[in-house]
């Protein structure tokens, strides 16, 4: 399974009458490509608990940058939520897939967009509460139009907006997937100067 190492600083010596530790594990669904699981653990008391979670490959998301400073936006209906939503380009980890690749051949299929440079923002853990997903962010810029490449029964529109529009319509309540309103952050921080990217070429 893709999952990327738990930073030292988020757990420590410090942390552990806050640690959960499991003492079972039973499977309770295998699906296309996610997995439920329910564990019994032993709270920091002592007192037994159950936890029942999804088991994610792990995704990337990007933020594609035209010269004119729009972003790359798309529109898809999620079926969970029963509507359309507006987000950034994403798309999930196949096994043994390294993200940079993931972040290339997504962006490639869903919009029909390539790039020059592209730059690791960080990871992002959208349901902390049920899930082991985690979101690889990724920049892209310098981008050129091709042919997209859909999945079969992929269904989604592309579009472009300035990062003034998609801040509005994150302030309004128009966007609430939560990968693309924390893409707005980094978005905001990156155009402003207080969060440096490290760009590498395409190839590289």
């Amino acid at each position: 399974m893709n999952r990327p190492p738990v930073p030292d600083e988020m757990l420590g010596e410090n942390d552990l009458h806050l640690v959960e530790t499991q003492r079972g594990s039973t499977q309770i669904l295998q699906g296309n490509f996610l997995q439920i699981f329910r564990d019994t653990v032993s709270l920091p008391d002592g007192k037994p608990a159950t936890r029942e979670y999804v088991v994610h490959p792990g995704a990337v998301m990007i933020m594609a940058l035209l010269d004119d400073g729009r972003v790359v936006l798309e529109r898809q209906y999620r079926y969970p939520v029963k509507a359309v939503m507006i987000e950034f380009p994403a798309g999930k980890l196949d096994k043994g897939e390294a993200p940079l690749a993931c972040a290339q051949r997504e962006l490639l299929e869903e919009t029909g967009y390539t790039a020059r440079e592209w730059a690791r923002a960080g990871v992002l853990h959208p349901v902390i509460s049920y899930s082991t997903e985690f979101i690889d962010i990724w920049f892209a810029r310098g981008l050129t139009l091709g042919e997209r490449k859909l999945d079969a029964g992929e269904f989604l529109d592309v579009f472009t907006a300035t990062p003034a529009e998609l801040l509005g319509w994150c302030c309004s309540g128009l966007v609430t997937d939560a990968k693309t309103l924390a893409g707005m952050l980094w978005l905001q921080n990156m155009l402003s100067g207080a969060w440096a990217l490290d760009w590498q070429a395409a190839g590289r």
